[in-house]
């Protein structure tokens, strides 16, 4: 994706393509993966702490990021690919290595379908597996 796709993608969730949004779009296209708003304050240093805030409340608002609790204490952010503008419907699930604490997009695995019980209804789900990532992995062995 070229910052041209980026753009399209904040248009298409009704999100206005202003100078700072764009940049922080790009930062997290560039992560690959979901990335704490600490990271992003690091990538961005010439935003605004408060501007990325703002942003990625109106992204989320606008189902243009996923938002999800990793598996230690923070929040991660991600790009929503999906094709609706009310709703998330690129649900895939997410990896948090307890090691180097990175939190990885499983995209090619869909999270199981849940039955609920009568009255309840889902707005979002969060599949977290938590482990060691390859790279750990290989340092541990």
């Amino acid at each position: 994706m070229i910052e041209t796709d980026v753009i399209d993608l904040m248009m298409h969730h009704g999100v206005k393509p202003t100078a700072n949004r764009i940049l922080i779009c790009e930062a997290m296209r560039k992560a690959g993966r979901p990335v704490s708003m600490g990271e992003l304050e690091l990538f961005l240093e010439s935003v605004d702490k408060s501007v990325i805030s703002r942003s990625l409340a109106l992204f989320r608002e606008r189902h243009l990021v996923h938002t999800l609790h990793d598996g230690g204490d923070g929040i991660r952010y991600e790009l929503c690919h999906s094709h609706s503008e009310d709703q998330d419907d690129d649900t895939h699930i997410h990896f948090w290595c307890s090691r180097c604490g990175k939190t990885f997009c499983l995209e090619d695995i869909p999270v199981p379908a849940v039955s609920l019980p009568e009255g309840y209804q889902a707005e979002s789900v969060n599949y977290m597996v938590t482990g060691l990532c390859p790279d750990c992995r290989k340092e541990c062995n």
